[in-house]
Protein backbone atom coordinates (compact mmCIF):
# COMPACT_ATOMS: atom_id res chain seq x y z
CA UNK A 1 0.00 0.00 0.00
CA UNK A 2 1.49 3.32 -1.12
CA UNK A 3 2.06 6.12 1.41
CA UNK A 4 2.32 9.54 -0.26
CA UNK A 5 3.84 12.44 1.66
CA UNK A 6 2.07 15.78 1.90
CA UNK A 7 3.65 17.22 -1.25
CA UNK A 8 3.01 13.99 -3.15
CA UNK A 9 -0.63 14.05 -2.01
CA UNK A 10 -1.00 17.62 -3.25
CA UNK A 11 0.40 16.54 -6.61
CA UNK A 12 -2.04 13.61 -6.70
CA UNK A 13 -5.00 15.91 -6.03
CA UNK A 14 -3.74 18.36 -8.65
CA UNK A 15 -3.32 15.59 -11.22
CA UNK A 16 -6.83 14.26 -10.58
CA UNK A 17 -8.27 17.76 -10.98
CA UNK A 18 -6.20 19.13 -13.85
CA UNK A 19 -5.36 16.06 -15.94
CA UNK A 20 -8.37 13.84 -15.30
CA UNK A 21 -10.93 16.62 -15.00
CA UNK A 22 -12.35 15.69 -11.59
CA UNK A 23 -13.42 18.96 -9.91
CA UNK A 24 -11.88 19.60 -6.52
CA UNK A 25 -15.31 20.18 -5.04
CA UNK A 26 -16.25 16.61 -6.10
CA UNK A 27 -13.22 15.19 -4.31
CA UNK A 28 -14.18 17.21 -1.22
CA UNK A 29 -17.77 15.96 -1.44
CA UNK A 30 -16.57 12.35 -1.68
CA UNK A 31 -14.28 12.88 1.31
CA UNK A 32 -17.10 14.26 3.43
CA UNK A 33 -19.72 11.67 2.49
CA UNK A 34 -17.22 8.84 2.93
CA UNK A 35 -16.38 10.08 6.43
CA UNK A 36 -20.04 10.24 7.44
CA UNK A 37 -20.62 6.69 6.15
CA UNK A 38 -17.64 5.56 8.19
CA UNK A 39 -18.99 7.23 11.34
CA UNK A 40 -22.34 5.46 10.81
CA UNK A 41 -20.61 2.11 10.32
CA UNK A 42 -18.49 2.51 13.43
CA UNK A 43 -20.89 4.22 15.85
CA UNK A 44 -24.41 3.48 14.62
CA UNK A 45 -27.39 5.62 13.52
CA UNK A 46 -26.95 9.39 13.70
CA UNK A 47 -30.57 10.61 13.78
CA UNK A 48 -31.56 12.47 16.93
CA UNK A 49 -27.98 13.31 17.95
CA UNK A 50 -25.65 16.29 17.57
CA UNK A 51 -21.99 16.68 16.61
CA UNK A 52 -19.33 19.30 17.31
CA UNK A 53 -17.33 20.16 14.19
CA UNK A 54 -14.16 22.23 14.53
CA UNK A 55 -13.33 24.09 11.31
CA UNK A 56 -9.87 25.38 10.46
CA UNK A 57 -8.41 27.08 7.40
CA UNK A 58 -8.08 25.49 3.97
CA UNK A 59 -9.58 22.37 2.49
CA UNK A 60 -9.57 20.46 5.78
CA UNK A 61 -12.13 22.94 7.05
CA UNK A 62 -14.04 22.49 3.79
CA UNK A 63 -14.14 18.74 4.38
CA UNK A 64 -15.61 19.46 7.82
CA UNK A 65 -18.36 21.58 6.26
CA UNK A 66 -19.33 18.76 3.90
CA UNK A 67 -19.37 16.33 6.83
CA UNK A 68 -21.67 18.65 8.77
CA UNK A 69 -24.06 18.98 5.86
CA UNK A 70 -24.38 15.23 5.44
CA UNK A 71 -24.79 14.73 9.17
CA UNK A 72 -27.68 17.21 8.94
CA UNK A 73 -29.25 15.16 6.14
CA UNK A 74 -29.18 12.12 8.41
CA UNK A 75 -31.01 13.89 11.22
CA UNK A 76 -27.93 14.84 13.24
CA UNK A 77 -27.54 18.46 14.34
CA UNK A 78 -24.07 19.77 13.36
CA UNK A 79 -22.62 22.55 15.53
CA UNK A 80 -19.80 24.33 13.68
CA UNK A 81 -16.97 26.02 15.58
CA UNK A 82 -14.88 28.17 13.24
CA UNK A 83 -11.34 28.69 14.52
CA UNK A 84 -10.77 31.18 11.68
CA UNK A 85 -12.89 33.96 10.24
CA UNK A 86 -15.41 32.16 7.97
CA UNK A 87 -14.94 34.91 5.38
CA UNK A 88 -11.28 33.87 5.03
CA UNK A 89 -12.21 30.52 3.49
CA UNK A 90 -11.70 30.30 -0.25
CA UNK A 91 -12.08 27.92 -3.17
CA UNK A 92 -13.98 24.68 -2.57
CA UNK A 93 -14.19 25.37 1.18
CA UNK A 94 -15.96 28.67 0.49
CA UNK A 95 -18.40 26.90 -1.85
CA UNK A 96 -19.39 24.55 0.96
CA UNK A 97 -19.57 27.38 3.49
CA UNK A 98 -22.16 29.09 1.29
CA UNK A 99 -24.31 25.95 1.34
CA UNK A 100 -24.06 25.67 5.14
CA UNK A 101 -25.05 29.31 5.52
CA UNK A 102 -28.09 28.87 3.27
CA UNK A 103 -29.15 25.89 5.36
CA UNK A 104 -28.88 28.15 8.44
CA UNK A 105 -26.94 25.55 10.34
CA UNK A 106 -25.59 26.78 13.71
CA UNK A 107 -22.06 28.16 13.65
CA UNK A 108 -19.86 29.92 16.17
CA UNK A 109 -16.58 31.77 15.71
CA UNK A 110 -13.90 30.72 18.23
CA UNK A 111 -11.05 33.13 17.68
CA UNK A 112 -9.61 33.58 21.17
CA UNK A 113 -8.77 31.53 24.30
CA UNK A 114 -11.71 33.18 26.06
CA UNK A 115 -14.15 31.93 23.46
CA UNK A 116 -12.71 28.42 23.65
CA UNK A 117 -14.00 28.32 27.24
CA UNK A 118 -17.57 28.84 26.02
CA UNK A 119 -17.63 25.52 24.15
CA UNK A 120 -18.38 23.27 27.17
CA UNK A 121 -21.16 25.63 28.24
CA UNK A 122 -22.79 25.43 24.82
CA UNK A 123 -22.36 21.66 24.83
CA UNK A 124 -24.24 21.32 28.12
CA UNK A 125 -27.05 23.52 26.81
CA UNK A 126 -27.58 21.30 23.76
CA UNK A 127 -27.24 18.12 25.79
CA UNK A 128 -29.89 19.37 28.22
CA UNK A 129 -32.41 19.14 25.36
CA UNK A 130 -32.07 15.37 25.55
CA UNK A 131 -29.79 14.88 22.51
CA UNK A 132 -26.65 12.75 22.77
CA UNK A 133 -23.40 13.88 21.14
CA UNK A 134 -22.42 11.33 18.49
CA UNK A 135 -19.00 12.73 17.55
CA UNK A 136 -16.43 15.49 17.83
CA UNK A 137 -15.04 16.21 14.37
CA UNK A 138 -11.48 17.53 14.01
CA UNK A 139 -11.30 19.46 10.72
CA UNK A 140 -8.81 22.05 11.96
CA UNK A 141 -5.56 21.30 10.11
CA UNK A 142 -4.88 18.79 7.34
CA UNK A 143 -1.77 17.14 6.02
CA UNK A 144 0.04 20.33 5.04
CA UNK A 145 0.73 21.65 8.56
CA UNK A 146 4.38 22.60 9.10
CA UNK A 147 4.45 24.77 12.23
CA UNK A 148 3.80 24.41 15.95
CA UNK A 149 0.22 24.96 17.06
CA UNK A 150 -0.28 27.86 19.46
CA UNK A 151 -2.94 30.26 20.76
CA UNK A 152 -6.62 29.39 20.62
CA UNK A 153 -5.87 26.50 18.23
CA UNK A 154 -3.75 24.86 20.95
CA UNK A 155 -6.39 25.60 23.59
CA UNK A 156 -9.05 23.98 21.43
CA UNK A 157 -6.97 20.84 20.96
CA UNK A 158 -6.42 20.66 24.73
CA UNK A 159 -10.18 20.97 25.18
CA UNK A 160 -10.88 18.18 22.67
CA UNK A 161 -8.29 15.88 24.25
CA UNK A 162 -9.50 16.62 27.79
CA UNK A 163 -13.16 16.11 26.88
CA UNK A 164 -14.27 16.53 30.48
CA UNK A 165 -17.58 17.80 29.06
CA UNK A 166 -17.96 14.89 26.60
CA UNK A 167 -15.94 12.08 28.11
CA UNK A 168 -17.30 9.18 26.10
CA UNK A 169 -17.76 10.95 22.76
CA UNK A 170 -15.58 9.61 19.92
CA UNK A 171 -13.21 12.04 18.21
CA UNK A 172 -13.01 11.76 14.42
CA UNK A 173 -9.94 13.25 12.70
CA UNK A 174 -10.52 14.45 9.15
CA UNK A 175 -7.68 13.24 6.89
CA UNK A 176 -5.13 13.40 9.74
CA UNK A 177 -5.21 14.42 13.41
CA UNK A 178 -4.51 18.14 13.69
CA UNK A 179 -0.92 18.58 14.87
CA UNK A 180 0.48 15.35 13.40
CA UNK A 181 3.14 15.75 10.73
CA UNK A 182 1.79 13.45 8.03
CA UNK A 183 5.30 12.95 6.60
CA UNK A 184 7.25 12.05 9.74
CA UNK A 185 4.82 11.40 12.60
CA UNK A 186 6.29 14.36 14.51
CA UNK A 187 3.94 16.33 16.78
CA UNK A 188 3.72 20.08 16.21
CA UNK A 189 3.46 21.03 19.87
CA UNK A 190 -0.13 19.83 20.27
CA UNK A 191 -2.06 17.08 18.54
CA UNK A 192 -5.64 15.86 18.59
CA UNK A 193 -5.95 12.33 19.99
CA UNK A 194 -8.52 10.77 17.69
CA UNK A 195 -10.60 7.65 18.22
CA UNK A 196 -10.84 7.26 14.44
CA UNK A 197 -9.00 8.90 11.55
CA UNK A 198 -10.67 9.04 8.15
CA UNK A 199 -7.80 9.65 5.75
CA UNK A 200 -8.45 10.39 2.09
CA UNK A 201 -7.16 8.53 -0.96
CA UNK A 202 -4.14 6.96 0.74
CA UNK A 203 -2.69 6.58 4.21
CA UNK A 204 0.24 8.91 4.92
CA UNK A 205 3.72 7.97 6.25
CA UNK A 206 3.37 9.87 9.52
CA UNK A 207 0.14 8.03 10.33
CA UNK A 208 1.92 4.68 10.57
CA UNK A 209 5.17 5.89 12.10
CA UNK A 210 6.34 5.30 15.66
CA UNK A 211 3.71 6.18 18.24
CA UNK A 212 1.30 7.75 15.77
CA UNK A 213 -1.47 5.28 16.58
CA UNK A 214 -1.87 7.06 19.92
CA UNK A 215 -3.14 10.03 17.87
CA UNK A 216 -4.76 8.42 14.83
CA UNK A 217 -6.72 5.77 16.72
CA UNK A 218 -8.23 3.43 14.15
CA UNK A 219 -6.99 4.46 10.71
CA UNK A 220 -9.46 4.08 7.82
CA UNK A 221 -8.78 5.00 4.21
CA UNK A 222 -11.65 6.70 2.35
CA UNK A 223 -11.86 6.29 -1.43
CA UNK A 224 -12.57 9.80 -2.72
CA UNK A 225 -12.58 8.92 -6.41
CA UNK A 226 -8.92 9.44 -7.33
CA UNK A 227 -8.23 7.12 -10.30
CA UNK A 228 -5.60 4.42 -9.63
CA UNK A 229 -3.74 5.70 -12.69
CA UNK A 230 -3.05 8.92 -10.76
CA UNK A 231 -1.48 7.00 -7.87
CA UNK A 232 0.64 4.94 -10.28
CA UNK A 233 1.75 8.04 -12.16
CA UNK A 234 2.84 9.72 -8.91
CA UNK A 235 5.75 7.24 -8.53
CA UNK A 236 5.44 7.02 -4.75
CA UNK A 237 8.41 5.23 -3.16
CA UNK A 238 7.02 4.86 0.36
CA UNK A 239 4.75 1.95 1.24
CA UNK A 240 3.41 -0.09 4.15
CA UNK A 241 4.50 -3.64 4.92
CA UNK A 242 1.20 -5.38 5.61
CA UNK A 243 0.15 -8.97 6.12
CA UNK A 244 -0.91 -9.14 2.50
CA UNK A 245 2.44 -7.96 1.14
CA UNK A 246 4.45 -10.11 3.55
CA UNK A 247 2.34 -13.14 2.64
CA UNK A 248 2.97 -12.59 -1.06
CA UNK A 249 6.74 -12.43 -0.47
CA UNK A 250 6.80 -15.48 1.78
CA UNK A 251 5.06 -17.70 -0.77
CA UNK A 252 8.55 -18.30 -2.17
CA UNK A 253 9.34 -20.27 1.01
CA UNK A 254 6.75 -22.98 0.33
CA UNK A 255 8.55 -26.27 0.14
CA UNK A 256 8.49 -29.02 -2.43
CA UNK A 257 8.58 -32.69 -1.45
CA UNK A 258 11.88 -33.49 -3.17
CA UNK A 259 14.09 -31.15 -1.11
CA UNK A 260 16.60 -31.48 1.73
CA UNK A 261 18.41 -29.29 4.27
CA UNK A 262 20.91 -28.12 1.68
CA UNK A 263 18.07 -26.68 -0.39
CA UNK A 264 17.40 -24.06 2.26
CA UNK A 265 20.85 -22.60 2.64
CA UNK A 266 23.63 -22.51 5.19
CA UNK A 267 23.95 -19.49 7.48
CA UNK A 268 27.18 -18.54 9.25
CA UNK A 269 26.80 -16.54 12.47
CA UNK A 270 29.69 -14.60 14.02
CA UNK A 271 28.44 -13.49 17.42
CA UNK A 272 28.84 -13.79 21.16
CA UNK A 273 31.48 -13.07 23.79
CA UNK A 274 31.88 -13.66 27.51
CA UNK A 275 28.65 -12.58 29.21
CA UNK A 276 26.85 -12.21 25.86
CA UNK A 277 26.49 -15.77 24.59
CA UNK A 278 22.71 -15.37 24.71
CA UNK A 279 22.77 -12.92 21.79
CA UNK A 280 24.44 -15.47 19.53
CA UNK A 281 22.12 -18.25 20.68
CA UNK A 282 19.02 -16.14 19.96
CA UNK A 283 20.38 -15.25 16.52
CA UNK A 284 20.78 -18.92 15.71
CA UNK A 285 17.30 -19.72 17.01
CA UNK A 286 15.79 -16.95 14.89
CA UNK A 287 17.40 -18.55 11.85
CA UNK A 288 16.40 -22.10 12.74
CA UNK A 289 12.78 -21.33 13.62
CA UNK A 290 12.30 -19.39 10.38
CA UNK A 291 13.38 -22.34 8.24
CA UNK A 292 17.11 -22.09 7.55
CA UNK A 293 18.51 -25.42 6.36
CA UNK A 294 21.82 -25.30 8.26
CA UNK A 295 23.26 -22.91 10.85
CA UNK A 296 26.91 -22.71 11.92
CA UNK A 297 28.46 -20.38 14.48
CA UNK A 298 32.06 -19.19 14.77
CA UNK A 299 32.49 -18.77 18.53
CA UNK A 300 35.22 -18.11 21.11
CA UNK A 301 36.94 -21.39 22.03
CA UNK A 302 36.39 -21.12 25.81
CA UNK A 303 32.64 -20.55 25.32
CA UNK A 304 32.04 -23.39 22.89
CA UNK A 305 30.50 -25.73 25.48
CA UNK A 306 27.74 -23.19 26.15
CA UNK A 307 26.82 -23.06 22.47
CA UNK A 308 26.99 -26.81 21.90
CA UNK A 309 24.68 -27.54 24.83
CA UNK A 310 22.24 -24.72 23.98
CA UNK A 311 22.01 -25.26 20.22
CA UNK A 312 21.92 -28.97 19.58
CA UNK A 313 20.72 -28.55 15.98
CA UNK A 314 23.44 -26.03 15.05
CA UNK A 315 27.13 -26.57 14.31
CA UNK A 316 29.87 -24.63 16.06
CA UNK A 317 33.37 -23.65 15.00
CA UNK A 318 35.49 -22.93 18.12
CA UNK A 319 38.08 -20.35 17.11
CA UNK A 320 41.46 -21.53 18.49
CA UNK A 321 42.97 -18.20 19.61
CA UNK A 322 39.72 -16.49 20.52
CA UNK A 323 39.23 -17.25 24.21
CA UNK A 324 36.36 -15.03 25.38
CA UNK A 325 35.79 -12.87 22.29
CA UNK A 326 36.25 -13.09 18.52
CA UNK A 327 39.82 -12.22 17.56
CA UNK A 328 41.20 -11.13 14.18
CA UNK A 329 44.03 -13.65 14.70
CA UNK A 330 41.45 -16.33 13.83
CA UNK A 331 40.68 -14.75 10.47
CA UNK A 332 42.07 -17.71 8.46
CA UNK A 333 39.68 -20.09 10.24
CA UNK A 334 36.74 -17.73 9.66
CA UNK A 335 37.61 -17.36 5.97
CA UNK A 336 37.79 -21.13 5.57
CA UNK A 337 34.36 -21.50 7.14
CA UNK A 338 32.86 -18.87 4.84
CA UNK A 339 33.17 -21.38 2.00
CA UNK A 340 29.81 -22.73 0.80
CA UNK A 341 27.83 -20.46 3.14
CA UNK A 342 24.79 -18.72 1.67
CA UNK A 343 24.70 -15.71 3.98
CA UNK A 344 26.37 -14.34 7.12
CA UNK A 345 25.19 -12.57 10.29
CA UNK A 346 27.74 -10.63 12.31
CA UNK A 347 27.49 -8.55 15.45
CA UNK A 348 25.13 -9.76 18.21
CA UNK A 349 26.98 -9.85 21.54
CA UNK A 350 30.43 -9.39 19.95
CA UNK A 351 31.72 -6.50 22.04
CA UNK A 352 33.90 -3.76 20.57
CA UNK A 353 37.40 -4.87 21.53
CA UNK A 354 40.05 -3.67 19.03
CA UNK A 355 40.83 -7.27 18.00
CA UNK A 356 37.17 -7.92 17.30
CA UNK A 357 36.85 -4.60 15.47
CA UNK A 358 39.66 -5.51 13.08
CA UNK A 359 37.89 -8.78 12.26
CA UNK A 360 34.54 -7.05 11.68
CA UNK A 361 36.02 -4.40 9.38
CA UNK A 362 37.88 -6.97 7.29
CA UNK A 363 34.77 -9.11 6.86
CA UNK A 364 32.54 -6.12 6.12
CA UNK A 365 34.75 -5.27 3.16
CA UNK A 366 35.63 -8.77 1.91
CA UNK A 367 32.67 -11.13 2.41
CA UNK A 368 30.98 -11.73 -0.94
CA UNK A 369 27.81 -13.24 0.51
CA UNK A 370 24.95 -11.08 1.82
CA UNK A 371 26.02 -9.87 5.27
CA UNK A 372 23.56 -8.90 8.02
CA UNK A 373 25.30 -6.39 10.31
CA UNK A 374 23.85 -5.91 13.79
CA UNK A 375 24.58 -4.71 17.32
CA UNK A 376 28.28 -4.30 18.19
CA UNK A 377 29.32 -4.72 14.56
CA UNK A 378 27.31 -1.56 13.85
CA UNK A 379 29.03 0.28 16.69
CA UNK A 380 32.38 -0.74 15.21
CA UNK A 381 31.33 0.53 11.77
CA UNK A 382 30.14 3.80 13.31
CA UNK A 383 33.68 4.54 14.52
CA UNK A 384 35.08 3.89 11.02
CA UNK A 385 32.23 5.25 8.88
CA UNK A 386 34.39 7.71 6.95
CA UNK A 387 37.00 5.06 6.09
CA UNK A 388 34.73 2.32 4.82
CA UNK A 389 35.35 1.09 1.29
CA UNK A 390 33.08 -0.65 -1.17
CA UNK A 391 32.07 -4.03 0.31
CA UNK A 392 32.35 -7.21 -1.72
CA UNK A 393 28.64 -8.09 -1.48
CA UNK A 394 25.19 -6.98 -0.33
CA UNK A 395 24.89 -5.49 3.16
CA UNK A 396 21.90 -5.25 5.51
CA UNK A 397 22.38 -2.93 8.49
CA UNK A 398 19.89 -3.34 11.37
CA UNK A 399 20.35 -0.51 13.92
CA UNK A 400 18.06 0.41 16.79
CA UNK A 401 17.77 4.21 17.39
CA UNK A 402 20.87 4.41 19.59
CA UNK A 403 23.01 2.55 17.07
CA UNK A 404 21.55 4.66 14.27
CA UNK A 405 22.53 7.81 16.17
CA UNK A 406 26.13 6.59 16.34
CA UNK A 407 26.16 5.58 12.66
CA UNK A 408 25.15 9.04 11.45
CA UNK A 409 26.66 11.14 14.24
CA UNK A 410 23.55 12.64 15.85
CA UNK A 411 21.70 12.27 19.14
CA UNK A 412 19.21 9.50 19.84
CA UNK A 413 16.48 12.10 20.33
CA UNK A 414 17.23 13.50 16.88
CA UNK A 415 16.79 10.06 15.35
CA UNK A 416 13.45 9.54 17.06
CA UNK A 417 12.26 13.01 16.09
CA UNK A 418 12.62 12.20 12.40
CA UNK A 419 13.16 8.49 11.97
CA UNK A 420 12.57 8.57 8.23
CA UNK A 421 15.23 11.20 7.56
CA UNK A 422 17.69 9.42 9.88
CA UNK A 423 17.25 6.14 8.01
CA UNK A 424 17.65 7.87 4.65
CA UNK A 425 20.80 9.64 5.86
CA UNK A 426 22.27 6.31 6.98
CA UNK A 427 21.49 4.83 3.57
CA UNK A 428 23.20 7.76 1.82
CA UNK A 429 26.24 7.48 4.09
CA UNK A 430 26.83 3.73 3.66
CA UNK A 431 25.67 3.19 0.09
CA UNK A 432 28.39 2.23 -2.38
CA UNK A 433 27.84 2.09 -6.13
CA UNK A 434 27.26 -1.39 -7.47
CA UNK A 435 26.42 -2.98 -4.11
CA UNK A 436 22.99 -3.65 -2.61
CA UNK A 437 22.36 -1.95 0.72
CA UNK A 438 19.35 -2.24 3.01
CA UNK A 439 18.92 -0.17 6.17
CA UNK A 440 16.50 -1.35 8.88
CA UNK A 441 15.74 1.20 11.61
CA UNK A 442 14.15 -0.86 14.36
CA UNK A 443 11.42 0.35 16.71
CA UNK A 444 7.68 0.95 16.58
CA UNK A 445 6.94 1.27 12.87
CA UNK A 446 10.28 -0.26 11.80
CA UNK A 447 11.62 1.34 8.63
CA UNK A 448 13.25 -0.52 5.74
CA UNK A 449 15.22 1.62 3.28
CA UNK A 450 16.47 -0.01 0.08
CA UNK A 451 17.74 0.77 -3.42
CA UNK A 452 15.96 3.30 -5.64
CA UNK A 453 14.93 5.32 -2.54
CA UNK A 454 12.43 2.62 -1.64
CA UNK A 455 10.97 3.14 1.86
CA UNK A 456 8.82 0.55 3.63
CA UNK A 457 7.12 1.06 7.00
CA UNK A 458 6.23 -2.02 9.01
CA UNK A 459 2.76 -2.39 10.50
CA UNK A 460 3.33 -5.34 12.84
CA UNK A 461 4.86 -5.34 16.32
CA UNK A 462 3.88 -4.09 19.78
CA UNK A 463 5.25 -2.67 23.07
CA UNK A 464 5.60 -6.17 24.52
CA UNK A 465 8.58 -6.64 22.21
CA UNK A 466 10.58 -3.99 24.09
CA UNK A 467 12.80 -6.64 25.69
CA UNK A 468 16.36 -7.88 25.35
CA UNK A 469 17.20 -10.27 22.54
CA UNK A 470 14.39 -9.40 20.14
CA UNK A 471 16.79 -7.80 17.66
CA UNK A 472 19.08 -10.83 17.77
CA UNK A 473 16.20 -13.07 16.74
CA UNK A 474 15.40 -10.67 13.88
CA UNK A 475 18.98 -10.78 12.57
CA UNK A 476 18.86 -14.56 12.46
CA UNK A 477 15.52 -14.45 10.65
CA UNK A 478 16.88 -12.10 7.98
CA UNK A 479 19.87 -14.38 7.47
CA UNK A 480 17.54 -17.36 7.20
CA UNK A 481 15.33 -15.77 4.54
CA UNK A 482 18.45 -14.83 2.56
CA UNK A 483 19.55 -18.46 2.75
CA UNK A 484 16.14 -19.56 1.46
CA UNK A 485 16.50 -17.47 -1.67
CA UNK A 486 14.84 -14.12 -0.98
CA UNK A 487 16.70 -11.05 -2.22
CA UNK A 488 18.13 -8.68 0.43
CA UNK A 489 15.28 -6.14 0.28
CA UNK A 490 12.49 -8.72 0.44
CA UNK A 491 14.32 -10.83 3.05
CA UNK A 492 14.67 -7.77 5.28
CA UNK A 493 11.10 -6.54 4.87
CA UNK A 494 9.47 -9.97 5.17
CA UNK A 495 11.52 -10.86 8.26
CA UNK A 496 10.61 -7.57 9.93
CA UNK A 497 6.89 -8.20 9.42
CA UNK A 498 7.05 -11.88 10.42
CA UNK A 499 9.05 -10.97 13.55
CA UNK A 500 6.43 -8.37 14.53
CA UNK A 501 3.54 -10.72 13.78
CA UNK A 502 5.07 -13.40 16.01
CA UNK A 503 5.20 -10.80 18.78
CA UNK A 504 1.65 -9.63 18.10
CA UNK A 505 0.26 -13.13 18.58
CA UNK A 506 2.02 -13.45 21.94
CA UNK A 507 0.95 -9.96 23.04
CA UNK A 508 -2.67 -10.73 22.23
CA UNK A 509 -2.53 -14.04 24.05
CA UNK A 510 -0.46 -13.30 27.18
CA UNK A 511 0.29 -9.57 27.22
CA UNK A 512 3.68 -8.07 28.01
CA UNK A 513 6.46 -10.10 29.58
CA UNK A 514 7.13 -12.67 26.86
CA UNK A 515 10.76 -13.34 25.99
CA UNK A 516 12.76 -13.34 22.77
CA UNK A 517 13.02 -17.12 23.05
CA UNK A 518 9.23 -17.42 23.19
CA UNK A 519 8.93 -15.16 20.16
CA UNK A 520 11.41 -17.28 18.22
CA UNK A 521 9.43 -20.42 19.02
CA UNK A 522 6.26 -18.75 17.73
CA UNK A 523 7.75 -18.02 14.29
CA UNK A 524 6.80 -21.33 12.61
CA UNK A 525 3.13 -20.92 13.50
CA UNK A 526 3.07 -17.33 12.22
CA UNK A 527 4.89 -18.30 9.06
CA UNK A 528 2.37 -21.07 8.43
CA UNK A 529 -0.51 -18.62 8.94
CA UNK A 530 0.97 -16.07 6.53
CA UNK A 531 1.61 -18.73 3.90
CA UNK A 532 -2.04 -19.75 4.07
CA UNK A 533 -3.40 -16.19 3.94
CA UNK A 534 -2.49 -15.78 0.28
CA UNK A 535 -3.61 -19.22 -0.93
Amino acid sequence: MKLPGSEEMKAIDRCAIEEFGIPGVVLMENAGTGTVRLIEEQFGPLAGSFALIFIGPGNNGGDGLVIGRHLHQRGCEPIFFFLVNPDSLSGDAAVNLAVVEKLRLPLHVIDSPTRVKTIPVLFKQIESRGKPCCAIIDAIFGTGLSRNITGHFADTIDLINGRSFARHTPVIAVDTPSGLDSDTGKIFGKCVKASLTATFGCAKPGQVMQGSSAYTGTLSIIDIGIPPEVITKAGINTSMITGETASSWLQALKRQANTHKGTYGHLLVLAGSAGKTGAAILTARGAQYSGCGLVSLCVPYDLNTIFETSLVEAMTVPLPTSSSLLNVSDLPTVIKNLEHKTAVVIGPGLGTDARTADLVLYLYHSVKQPLVVDADALNILAKQADQLKTPAGPRILTPHPGEMARLIGVSGDSVQENRLEAAKECYRRFKRKGRDLVIILKGAGTLVIADNDQVMINTSGNPGMAAGGMGDVLSGMIGSLLCQGLNPTVAAAAAVFLHGRAGDELYARIGQGFSATELARNIPHCLQTLLRENV
